[in-house]
């Protein structure tokens, strides 16, 4: 149970290093990962939804945009806003880091 646990904080961390170097396809499996619960992490839609904006606004995934609109739907509009405020924050601050 253990080492499941640890592969699955790997795995997020993996996706995450990946996300911060441009990784589009990385950014909509966070937000596939938060959307489900999966990988270790707990349901967070505020998060997914920020994750899959990130893949399809800088990425243009066509995947995520399907997705973050599904997510949307179960969201507040308030969440929907505290996405998009993270969303851009960790655009600011990958990009600041890069440079």
């Amino acid at each position: 149970m253990g080492s499941s646990l640890k592969s699955a904080q790997f795995l997020i961390e993996s996706r995450l290093r990946d996300a911060a170097r441009g990784d589009w396809d990385a950014c909509y499996d966070l937000g596939v990962d938060y959307s489900t619960g999966v990988n270790g992490v707990r349901i967070d839609l505020v998060e997914a939804h920020k994750w899959f904006n990130i893949a399809a606004s800088r990425g243009g995934h066509e995947s995520a945009r399907y997705c973050r609109a599904e997510v949307a739907d179960e969201m507040t509009a308030r969440e929907i806003a505290e996405a998009q405020t993270r969303a851009r924050a960790w655009l600011s601050d990958t990009s600041r880091r890069a440079a």
